[in-house]
């Protein structure tokens, strides 16, 4: 009989007084019986709205129906027929503006738990599962797949499926890109994305880190080595800068910078070799998911206090709504309206090395007021003359976007972007202006969510076997 419930069960956390102060993980996941129970929620509707609202259009209502049943690894492998990363999706992808937000049961009440049944479904096959995915025979055909994120690993698992050798190189010491180095540990364990790692290269798929493409190896000579395609997934790993006074303070950071450190380099160990900060008060200057990270990880290297600094008010924060919850319940201080104008600092003369650069000290910033809705429909922040103020901090962390790396572009003659640094490429195959050469994520786009990399990934893989297949 099915679950009338209108709300779905809410999902179990750490509490916030405990979980600000370690970097497990903050939600804990259904139990058996409470998926099961979520699952009666879903209708079973026969035009399945929710799949159209999935970027990898995984068949929701078919692995909800063998979670009904009991059924978990069952339900497992038909979201494995889509997805290559499910444990990961069932944690970060935004569900409630794209599965969800198509599920009928939203109308009246709220939607199914999609996302938590997925990850349910994901971490009972990690924790249950004895084999190891079978790798399919060669068909004798090479790709090469630039970054490890997850439109690279995707692209990769799907492209493995089908018999291609394909190797996939990474910048960075470790395979996951931005799962890895960019989401923390509280909320995207590294163990979950290992797993997902590890099934691949069970799969076949070889992962070579420290490669840096466009450095180490160019486009160009990874066709000499005899791959016939090479998927570009490469991130948007350069960070956005304000341009305004005292960015170049100790102190400052990119959010990028500040998560690689804590995620990669250990800095939240007690004596780290690559300490962020220690204690003080930080500023995080940005509304969006990464943000949120940001200002949640300063809260368990031990900041005393943090403050997230937005132009705009909680109505258009681009952040999910649960992180914005998970990060006001951890005590992290909102200050809404509000935008930086000057970052002040002063000289350490006992520091020689740079007496020039000194230690950031407080952040002037003035109130915002919005105006008319600009060309994207959100309503524009507009400076209240006079109201500046000073917010006393000792570290800033900037938040306000990324773009594409311009290394590969500047080291691959025939590949075009646009005036963002994304690779321009084909709708619906991801081909750029280069033969052989595709790309997606946020290499393409500039930053976005996981899932719609994942999907960029599964086109171009689509694109890429098409293609090969036919020599």
């Amino acid at each position: 009989m099915a679950n009338m419930d209108p709300k779905k069960h809410p999902m179990p956390t750490q509490n916030p007084a405990v979980r600000a102060h370690n970097f497990q993980e903050v939600a804990l996941g259904y139990d058996e019986a409470t998926a099961l129970d979520e699952a009666l929620r879903c209708l079973d509707c026969k035009n399945m709205p929710c799949v159209s609202g999935c970027p990898v259009n995984i068949h929701i209502p078919a692995f909800i129906a063998k979670v009904k049943e009991g059924d978990f690894e069952g339900a497992y492998q038909i979201i494995q027929q889509s997805s290559s990363l499910p444990a990961v999706c069932g944690r970060v992808c935004p569900q409630e503006t794209q599965c969800e937000s198509k599920c009928v049961r939203g109308i009246k009440g709220e939607p199914v738990g999609i996302g938590r049944l997925e990850r349910f479904v994901a971490d009972w096959h990690n924790a249950h599962a004895e084999a190891a995915p079978e790798k399919v025979p060669s068909n004798g055909h090479k790709v090469a797949v630039v970054g490890s994120g997850p439109s690279g690993l995707t692209c990769a698992g799907d492209l493995a499926k089908k018999g291609y050798e394909v190797t996939v190189f990474e910048a960075l010491h470790t395979a996951g890109g931005v799962l890895v180095y960019g989401i923390p540990e509280f909320r995207l364990p590294k163990s979950i994305v290992r797993k997902e790692v590890d099934n691949l290269t069970a799969m076949g798929v070889k992962m070579e880190t420290n490669m840096v493409i466009g450095k180490t190896l160019t486009i160009d000579e990874l066709f000499d080595m005899g791959f016939e395609a090479v998927f570009v997934g490469s991130g948007a790993g350069l960070p956005n800068f304000m341009n305004i006074p005292g960015e170049s303070l100790k102190g400052v950071y990119s959010a990028n910078e500040f998560l690689t450190r804590s995620n990669l380099m250990k800095a939240y160990e007690e004596s780290p070799v690559t300490p962020i900060m220690k204690g003080g008060k930080v500023a995080v200057v940005g509304g969006g998911n990464v943000a949120m990270d940001a200002a949640r990880t300063a809260l368990r290297l031990g900041a005393e206090k943090v403050y997230i600094v937005y132009r705009r008010s909680l109505e258009e924060l681009p952040a999910r709504k649960e992180e914005v919850e998970h990060a006001m319940e951890e005590g992290i201080d909102f200050r809404l309206l509000t935008n930086p104008v000057e970052i002040l600092g002063y000289e350490n003369p006992e520091d020689k090395r740079d007496p020039k650069n000194g230690f950031v000290t407080a952040m002037r910033c003035i109130k915002m007021e919005l105006g008319e809705p600009d060309e994207r429909g959100r309503r524009r922040p507009i400076p209240i003359e006079g109201s500046e103020f000073e917010l006393p901090v000792d570290t800033v962390v900037m938040s306000i976007g990324t773009s594409p790396n311009p290394l590969i572009k500047s080291t691959t003659a025939g590949l075009e972007v646009n005036r963002h640094g994304g690779i321009i490429v084909e709708e619906g195959t991801g081909a750029t202006t280069k033969p052989g050469v595709y790309a997606g994520g946020d290499a393409v786009t500039g930053a976005a969510t996981v899932i719609s990399a994942m999907g960029a990934g599964k086109v171009a893989a689509k694109a890429i076997d098409e293609a090969l297949s036919k020599k």
